[in-house]
C-alpha cells in the first residue's frame, strides 16, 4: 500500500523518528501504527545492543537542588557526539530526567533507570532514544547528597556538575559561599574535601612519589623521608579542597574563606561529575 506523507508526519509526531525512518517502518508493516512503534522501538534495542561497547563521552550534565536546599542530585546524559550533546531535545530530556531523580530522591542510579518519565520507565525512554538519534544514550552517572545545605552549580555548557554540602542551613551568604565552592571545585578538581578523607594507598603512593623523585635528584638518604613528607603536604595543599587557596582571593584558603563568613561553616562533602 502507498504510504502518505501525512502517515509518515503523524508517526514522526507520535515517536520523533526520523521521517525516512518513519516511512520505511510504515511501509514494511502496511501501515500499521502499533506496529511501525514496535518496530522503531525494537530498532532502538538494536542500536543499544549493537554500540554497548561504544564510547559515549558527550552529553550533558545537570545538578540539581531542592527548593529548601537539603537535597541535590547530578545527573549525566551521556552520548557519542557534540551534535547530539548541544541538540536542545537531548539537554531537556538530561534536566527532566534529573528534576524527576530529584523529586523521588533516587538512592542510586539503578532506581533512577527504574523510576518513569512521561508515563515510560527511564531505561525504556532511554532505549527508544537510541532508535531516534541513532547512537548509543545512557545515564552513566548519578549522585544523590543531602546535608543541612545543599548548592548546585552547572559548570562550562553542561560539561561539569557540582553539590556541594555545607554544614549550616543555608542563607543569603551561605548560598553564595556555596556557590563560590562549587565553583572552585568544578575548576580545581579536588581529590577530597580535607587530608583526612584522602585513602591511605594514594598517601602512600605521594609518599612512594617524593621518595624516588628526591633520590633521582641525587639527595642523602637520611633527608629523603623529611622530603618526601614536603612533598605530600604541598599535594594536600594543592588537591584537598579546604587548604586549596581560593580562586577568587589566592590570599586565604577555602577552609578560611568559609571561617570569615561564620566560624562554624565547614564543607562536609561535595560530589562532581564530569562527561569524559
Amino acid at each position: 500500500m502507498a504510504i502518505t506523507a501525512a502517515a509518515v508526519n503523524e508517526l514522526r509526531k507520535m515517536t520523533g523518528a526520523g521521517m525516512m525512518d518513519c516511512k520505511k517502518a510504515l511501509t514494511e508493516v502496511g501501515g500499521d501504527f502499533e506496529a511501525a512503534i514496535d518496530l522503531l522501538r525494537k530498532k532502538g534495542q538494536k542500536i543499544s545492543a549493537n554500540r554497548a561497547d561504544r564510547d559515549a563521552t558527550e552529553g550533558a550534565v545537570i545538578a540539581l537542588a531542592s527548593d529548601d536546599s537539603t537535597v541535590g542530585v547530578i545527573v549525566r546524559l551521556s552520548c557519542e557526539t557534540d551534535f547530539v550533546a548541544k541538540n536542545a531535545d537531548f539537554i531537556a530530556l538530561a534536566d527532566n530526567i534529573a528534576k524527576i531523580a530529584l523529586e523521588n530522591k533516587a538512592a542510586d542510579l539503578d532506581a533512577l533507570k527504574a523510576l518513569s518519565i512521561d508515563g515510560q520507565v527511564i531505561s525504556e525512554r532511554l532505549t527508544e532514544e537510541m532508535g531516534k538519534i541513532g547512537e548509543k544514550i545512557d545515564v552513566s552517572k548519578y549522585d544523590i547528597v543531602s546535608g543541612a545545605s545543599v548548592i548546585n552549580y552547572i559548570h562550562a555548557g553542561n560539561r561539569i556538575g557540582v553539590l556541594v554540602e555545607l554544614s549550616l542551613p543555608t542563607n543569603d551568604d551561605i548560598s553564595a559561599a556555596g556557590k563560590d565552592v562549587a565553583m572552585q571545585i568544578a575548576a580545581m578538581n579536588p581529590v577530597s574535601v580535607g587530608q583526612d578523607d584522602i585513602p591511605a594507598d594514594v598517601i602512600e603512593r605521594e609518599l612512594e612519589i617524593g621518595r624516588e623523585q628526591a633520590r633521582a635528584e641525587g639527595k642523602p638518604e637520611q633527608i629523603i623521608e623529611k622530603i618526601a613528607m614536603g612533598k605530600l603536604n604541598k599535594f594536600y595543599k594543592e588537591n584537598t579542597l579546604t587548604k586549596q587557596s581560593f580562586v577568587k582571593d589566592t590570599s586565604v584558603s577555602v577552609e578560611g574563606m568559609l571561617k570569615g563568613i561564620d566560624a562554624d561553616l565547614k564543607v562536609s562533602s561535595f560530589s562532581r561529575i564530569a562527561l569524559g
